[in-house]
């Protein structure tokens, strides 16, 4: 990213907002300020009226750091990031899939029920981006001045999205908020303004966003990193999504790809596998910092961490006591099953509030002078003193692993529980699970310690954090790997018809997957890095949230390119060369096929015309109608989608006309009963006449609109 130092606003300059083109990057700015007598307040939203109350009042929540994790020190000014993320009560129920769909695993999926399910949620959440959770990208400030009630005062600046696009908002805040503090709400009207001037968001790509005098280059997400609910459909590419390798490693393969993994768990590396299966199998985590910025930081991380995988589980960057699910998540008893979340707070309440979750993680320190204590004499779970530099050697890291004083302060730990918290910060990790990997000790042994010079440390953490990364995506890429045959899309082989439907994608069975899988084993790479238990970990992978979302989606991309596949053979394929080879009977049922290869050009492509005029008049003059209307509507339109279309809608009608014309009388007069048969070939100069008891005025209507065509 880069920017220019500055960035003044010129207003006879500024441009006029596009409110659409607004809404495909922000939903709205808020400006929340803290009044002591009635709390947050919501003072400025732009644009207005574009919040439900329920959403105000978990925005204004969210948007401050907790009591206990203020600032303490008396300096003038004091400035924070973090963001949040929050489920939207009016859409509480159009998610990614059904919780039916994620808590099970079928036990054989075909294609065409996942193709059902997916489509249905398409349709569904292609309308007014309709998503379910919305983000909030914080800048706030914090003030001290002894003239002011209390002797300060703390507002914040709310970038809202339906977007994680982290890249691209904190920047943009880095701008916003003092701008804001500089010249006031008239901020957010211009930054909105030139927010609405961007080019629509493209997943996966490196753009260029201008901001008055400023520019800011950010790659964004890629397209099968994001939710379905995100009201925004991406085109993707089956090479897009695991179990392949990809070959440029500058373009980011999952979300949160600029989060600094190595600087947030410095003191937990040798924890970051057990961290990443737990994810992976969707295991509810709660992660405690000191400060909203560090548990931000920490949620994003472990979620970068499971690239190129759809993460499905419900991650709440900033979680506080006042969001709806707090009182869900308290009421849970003994025993009961604690959904699957990984919540990033800072509240120890959180420790006693939600003591039956599994595994928590204690990360970051705290800032100076703070009401919490840092642990100065009591070394972390993986043995690292706070404040004093260290090398990540192999040797020393297998030093301080089974080093006598490191497993006593271990079980010390384990024995305190984390309730030990409450009186002074440590970093550790309390789970009782039982991992199947192992840590890559030749992985650790390649980062890079920078000594004491923050220039240094953040460039060393850049390349430490690209080395992680590398490591996990290859990792995750390669435990996906065995499901890729059942994405394996099939092309038509040299000499076989192109025109008839392609098989189905092979149907997946969890037993037989397994049984498979175990014959085989796990290949090489996992091979090195998992313990001999380790078909418990696919196991527990599809039953867990993750797969099914990520599995159905996956399908759905292979159905859409063996589709493209198999249409573009059929443009190329010359229909002469197959009718000298086939019988009457296959002639006929290539026929079949191509009738139902056109309609499903015309349905694709103006559906809702297709609903309308089907109740309008009968199928076959709606069918022949819609297609009157294409063909006119793509003399006013231009592009290459309009042109393949309607070159493919002639190919395959030139191609039914030559089957058509070979046919016998009497079969052609037999293919004429049906109307929709009859009115696609409508305009062949040898095609016979209908007979006589297929003359209505509807017939005489698709005859007019044939002339008007043609």
């Amino acid at each position: 990213m880069s920017r220019s130092p500055s960035f003044s606003v010129k207003s006879e300059l500024s441009p006029k907002l596009d409110p659409e083109s607004l809404r495909q990057w922000v939903v709205a700015f808020c400006i929340i300020r803290f009044d002591l007598e009635q709390g947050q307040l919501i003072e400025e939203c732009y644009p207005p009226g574009c919040l439900t109350h329920e959403e105000e009042l978990e925005i204004a929540f969210s948007s401050f750091p907790d009591s206990v994790t203020q600032h303490q020190n008396r300096s003038s000014i004091h400035d924070c990031m973090f963001f949040f993320r929050f489920q939207r009560p009016e859409n509480s129920q159009t998610g990614n899939v059904s919780s039916a769909e994620t808590t099970g695993t079928d036990k054989e999926l075909s294609p065409k029920t996942t193709d059902k399910r997916l489509l249905r949620r398409l349709k569904s959440n292609n309308n007014a981006y309709g998503s379910r959770y919305m983000y909030g990208y914080v800048f706030n400030r914090e003030r001290h001045d002894e003239r002011l009630k209390r002797g300060g005062e703390q507002k914040s600046v709310v970038i809202l999205s339906h977007s994680p696009y982290s890249s691209v908002f904190k920047p943009l805040l880095q701008i916003m908020g003092p701008l804001f503090f500089d010249i006031g709400k008239k901020a957010l009207e211009h930054i909105a303004a030139y927010v609405s001037m961007w080019p629509a968001p493209v997943p996966g790509k490196l753009m260029e966003l201008p901001i008055g005098n400023a520019m800011l280059k950010v790659n964004l997400p890629p397209a099968h990193s994001l939710p379905l609910e995100s009201g925004m459909l991406f085109e993707e590419s089956p090479s897009s999504m695991a179990p392949f390798l990809p070959n440029n490693q500058s373009v980011p393969q999952g979300l949160f790809h600029d989060s600094d993994i190595f600087g947030t768990y410095r003191s937990l590396l040798l924890q970051l596998w057990v961290l990443w299966e737990l994810l992976l199998i969707g295991e509810p985590i709660l992660i405690i910092a000191p400060t909203p910025p560090q548990c931000c930081e920490a949620v994003a991380s472990l979620v970068s961490l499971v690239a190129p995988l759809l993460c499905s589980v419900d991650f709440r960057p900033y979680f506080t006591i006042h969001s709806p699910e707090f009182a869900q998540l308290n009421s849970l008893q003994e025993g009961d099953t604690f959904p699957p979340m990984i919540l990033g707070v800072t509240n120890l309440f959180f420790l006693k509030s939600l003591r039956n979750i599994p595994h928590i993680v204690s990360v970051g320190s705290p800032a100076p002078n703070s009401n919490r204590l840092a642990a100065s004499n009591i070394r972390s779970s993986t043995g690292r003193i706070p404040g004093k530099p260290e090398g990540f050697g192999l040797q020393q890291l297998s030093l301080k692993k089974f080093s006598p004083s490191n497993l006593l302060s271990a079980v010390k730990l384990r024995r305190e529980g984390p309730l030990c918290l409450m009186t002074e910060h440590k970093e550790a990790i309390w789970s009782t699970y039982a991992a199947t990997t192992k840590p890559d000790t030749s992985i650790l042994n390649r980062l890079v310690d920078a000594g004491m010079s923050p220039r240094v440390e953040e460039s060393m953490s850049v390349v430490n954090n690209e080395i992680l990364r590398r490591h996990f995506l290859e990792f995750t890429t390669n435990f996906l790997a065995p499901f890729g045959p059942y994405f394996r899309t099939i092309t038509p082989s040299e000499g076989s018809s192109p025109f008839l439907d392609p098989p189905p994608l092979p149907p997946f069975n969890a037993d037989e997957f397994l049984a498979t899988l175990s014959a085989r084993g796990p290949g090489k790479f996992l091979s090195k890095r998992m313990r001999y238990n380790w078909l418990d970990l696919y196991r527990r992978f599809l039953k867990g949230p993750n797969f099914m979302p990520w599995f159905q989606r996956k399908r759905a991309v292979a159905e859409q390119a063996q589709h493209r596949l198999w249409r573009n053979a059929r443009m190329k394929a010359d229909i002469q060369q197959f009718i000298s080879k086939m019988s009457e009977l296959e002639i006929v049922d290539s026929f079949n096929a191509i009738e139902r290869h056109i309609i499903g050009e015309i349905k694709g492509s103006k559906a809702t015309w297709y609903c309308l005029l089907i109740e309008l008049f009968s199928g076959a003059a709606a069918v022949y109608l819609l297609f009157n209307i294409t063909c006119n509507l793509q003399l006013q339109q231009s592009g290459k989608a309009s042109g393949d279309s309607t070159a493919t809608y002639q190919k395959l009608k030139g191609d039914l006309r030559a089957l058509f014309n070979v046919l016998p009388k009497d079969m052609q007069q037999l293919l004429l009963f049906n109307p929709e048969r009859a009115a696609l070939l409508q305009g062949s100069p040898e095609h016979t006449k209908l007979p006589g008891s297929f003359v209505p005025v509807k017939d005489n209507i698709v005859v007019v609109s044939a002339s008007y065509c043609y």
